[in-house]
């Protein structure tokens, strides 16, 4: 089975909310929410992948924070290993480019949302680090 290597961002605001990004028709698991991110290209770190693909996806820039975990996810045609880091908007508004929309969550109920597998592991680490006041400043 193939396996793929991808990163994601929680980007956070001052109201201790997530942009989250609903899964478009046209993408795997459609109407499926996730952070957003991407594949890793080779030769790139975690932090370049997420700078690029935050700028392809969203049209904005980010900077980038600490790692919050990662989780292995077997789909029924691919392995994803999904990296995820906090992340804060450096530069414009984000727009979504390929996603159907992007919505801005307060922590507390993000779990509200269909989350695509492989990212509840990260949405469950978010809303305790966020609950132990343990979220990056």
């Amino acid at each position: 089975m193939r396996r793929v290597e991808v990163v994601g961002a929680v980007i956070y605001n001052e109201s201790n909310e997530v942009l989250c990004a609903l899964r478009s028709q046209r993408m795997s698991l459609p109407g499926m929410w996730e952070f957003p991110g991407g594949k890793i290209e080779p030769g790139e770190t975690h932090q370049e992948t997420l700078v690029r693909e935050i700028r392809e996806e969203l049209s904005c820039g980010v900077s980038m924070g600490p790692f919050i975990t990662d989780s292995v996810f077997e789909y029924p045609e691919i392995v994803v290993h999904l990296h995820t880091y906090y992340a804060r908007l450096a530069v414009g508004v984000p727009t979504a480019q390929e996603h159907e929309r992007l919505e801005w969550v307060p922590v507390q109920k993000l779990m509200g949302l269909n989350w695509a597998p492989a990212d509840l592991p990260s949405v469950h680490k978010v809303m305790t680090d966020f609950r132990e006041g343990q979220r990056p400043t």
